[in-house]
């Protein structure tokens, strides 16, 4: 990672603005997570983690390959037995109105990574069992810190949520830790995530997913 003496300083000052804004925007605001997304991921940091993610067989023939979710049926996959990865991803979806990122091109690594990252998001949702619930973003947010080396974006949006609880409400705190540890934890037991082509796995049973990916979700 960047020295701070190697740190321009017009990038620096983006970044500060951009993570300042975000901490007074409202929960779910994507737009300003976005604009965030786009000040941290300075040229340096993206290389050191498509290098450590692709040092995984999975990893480097993701960034060969360019596994794109394409155009989403919700309402076909909601067809799916209920017990599948498919019909889960799609009731989440529905459920809370949302609808999967359109597809973009992807030319090269970096914008490989950030689009797969993107569109992809809700289905680390499903697999690691963590909730759309603010709690749940945070302790998905520790699962990425875990499985994407030195990710300034995703520390930035866990330190998001703890400045806002030393703000407006510390009482939070306590929680907020407990869903930071609970996704360390999981992440560090699992397998890695990043390259998976999901849209083959669309008929495959959450539960066996979880278990071939090693991944154990918490009593509570």
């Amino acid at each position: 990672m960047q020295s701070p003496e190697k740190i321009d300083s017009v990038w620096e000052d983006n970044a500060i603005n951009s993570f300042i804004n975000y901490v007074r925007s409202y929960d779910g605001d994507f737009d300003s997570v976005y604009k965030l997304s786009d000040a941290l991921s300075d040229e340096y940091s993206l290389q050191k983690i498509i290098e450590y993610v692709s040092s995984t067989p999975q990893g480097k023939q993701a960034f060969q390959n360019r596994p794109r979710l394409g155009v989403v049926d919700l309402q076909k996959l909601h067809q799916l037995p209920t017990d599948t990865l498919g019909y889960a991803y799609a009731d989440q979806m529905l459920q809370n109105n949302l609808q999967p990122l359109q597809p973009k091109q992807a030319e090269n690594d970096d914008q490989f990574f950030r689009t797969h990252i993107r569109e992809t998001h809700d289905l680390w949702h499903i697999v690691t069992g963590c909730d759309t619930s603010i709690l749940g973003e945070i302790q998905l947010e520790a699962f990425y810190v875990s499985q994407l080396y030195a990710s300034r974006f995703w520390l930035a949006l866990l330190a998001k949520n703890l400045l806002k609880a030393v703000i407006y409400d510390v009482e939070l705190s306590t929680p907020y830790m407990d869903a930071i540890a609970k996704g360390w934890v999981i992440a560090k037991q699992a397998k890695p995530l990043f390259g998976i082509d999901w849209k083959l796995l669309w008929e495959e049973p959450l539960a066996d997913l979880r278990t071939s990916l090693n991944i154990h979700l918490p009593a509570n």
